[in-house]
């Protein structure tokens, strides 16, 4: 599909606001980003990951300088190389990976959290970006690659595994390893990707066999693919990564690949929508877009004489559910590269329908027309979160310069890292 500068301008003011939130929301003297926009919320590594990445989008669309951009990040990684590391409960990280949240100005370990994988790599997944972006001679781009070196080989991925074929989903320093893997499709491809492609400690090959062993292959709504429920984890690790031609032997022996597989899955929460089989409110060909995402629960509600039950943040999904009307148009926006057709109608349709839900940082989070409210068309969710706000950003620029699909492609660690979990093809090569 060919956007029309009508689609662009759309698409810049909202790429515009979204990036506004980690400028405006990240504290600048240490380059920490809150996970949200409610009051005392911690930082979210995620959404510093998310942000190491979108300051080169941001640069590249002029909403701040190349020094603004390269200073912040910077600061960032300059934080994290000097953090605390070790195995006490008030650390920043330990061996090389970092706390799900931390506290907002010292940095420390929040909420007695998790030492989190997946959300570690999505910040050496940001750092390796800002570092193949800011690639002068300027002390602080120097300071970038070095600084982004140095944490991305610290990560110590083998301990990850904790004696098994699977990478652990986290640990905890009171009770020692998270008992769940990192297995199933989801969106710990780009976990393996960079595990496997460490200049230090990289995962055995083994390790993405156990993961890729678990896959679960479905046929729904006339599209086969390759299942995830929330949207979300058809979206994640294809921010940075470009999988379109590259294959690896899974993907070889169903003659797709996975930038294909995320098409169908988008398709899929179309087409669920549609059949709306729980008679939701509002679902429709233009109102989709089920995922990870606030929601106005825990609550039980009647309505039009059938009793509800709605939750807060969930990992909701398609077809199976959890499905409590609860849609997010950031997960619709990310879905962009996949499937323009039908984004940007339902992008329309939401700002029309919901124009209250539309802000100062874009769309916030998740809206529910099911859940019963006084002065609004349904439930509208009150703030943002930095793990939404990051895919708009990223894939909004992916689908008009391919920008962080460039910077990644001429990664050696991701590129070792596509070939160590056997892809081959496209730009990657035989």
């Amino acid at each position: 599909m060919t956007l029309t500068r009508a689609d662009w301008r759309y698409l810049d003011r909202l790429q515009r606001d979204t990036f506004r939130y980690f400028w405006k929301e990240a504290n600048p003297d240490n380059g920490l980003v809150p996970d949200n926009t409610r009051k005392g919320a911690p930082s979210s590594i995620a959404a510093v990951g998310l942000a190491l990445a979108s300051y080169a989008v941001g640069v590249e669309r002029g909403h701040i300088s190349r020094r603004q951009g390269a200073r912040r990040c910077a600061t960032t990684l300059r934080f994290f190389a000097e953090s605390a590391q070790g195995p006490e409960a008030d650390a920043t990280g330990y061996r090389g990976f970092f706390y799900h949240f931390l506290d907002l100005e010292t940095g420390r370990r929040a909420w007695k959290c998790e030492l989190s994988t997946i959300d570690t790599a999505i910040l050496l997944a940001g750092a390796l970006s800002a570092a193949a972006y800011y690639d002068g001679s300027a002390a602080e781009e120097r300071e970038i690659r070095e600084r982004a070196e140095e944490l991305y080989g610290r990560a110590d991925w083998n301990w990850a595994l904790n004696g098994g074929d699977a990478v652990s989903q986290g640990w905890w320093p009171e009770r020692g390893f998270i008992r769940y893997r990192w297995q199933g499709y989801n969106e710990a491809l780009i976990l393996y990707v960079l595990g496997l492609g460490s200049p230090t400690h990289p995962l055995p090959e083994a390790s993405y066999a156990a993961w890729a062993e678990t896959y679960v292959w479905k046929k729904l709504y006339g599209y086969e693919y390759l299942y995830g429920a929330p949207l979300f984890m058809h979206q994640l690790s294809h921010l940075w990564i470009d999988f379109r031609g590259i294959q690896d032997e899974f993907m070889r022996g169903r003659g797709i690949d996975y930038f294909e597989n995320s098409r169908r899955a988008t398709y899929v929460q179309q087409q669920y929508a549609i059949r709306n089989p729980r008679r939701l409110v509002g679902y429709g060909a233009n109102a989709w877009g089920i995922t990870a995402s606030d929601g106005p629960g825990p609550a039980s509600r009647r309505v039009r004489g059938v009793e509800r039950r709605f939750y807060a943040y969930r990992a909701r999904g398609v077809p199976y559910g959890p499905d409590d009307g609860t849609l997010a148009p950031w997960a619709v926006a990310a879905s962009l590269p996949f499937a323009p057709e039908i984004v940007l109608p339902t992008l329309r349709h939401f700002d029309r329908a919901f124009p209250q839900m539309v802000s100062h940082y874009g769309f916030m989070c998740s809206l529910n027309p099911t859940f019963p409210a006084r002065k609004t068309n349904g439930w509208i969710s009150s703030g943002y979160y930095g793990l939404d706000q990051g895919p708009v950003v990223l894939m909004i620029e992916n689908q008009r310069s391919e920008l962080l699909w460039r910077l990644m492609r001429r990664c050696p660690s991701v590129r070792r890292g596509l070939r160590r979990a056997g892809f081959a093809g496209g730009w990657l090569g035989g």
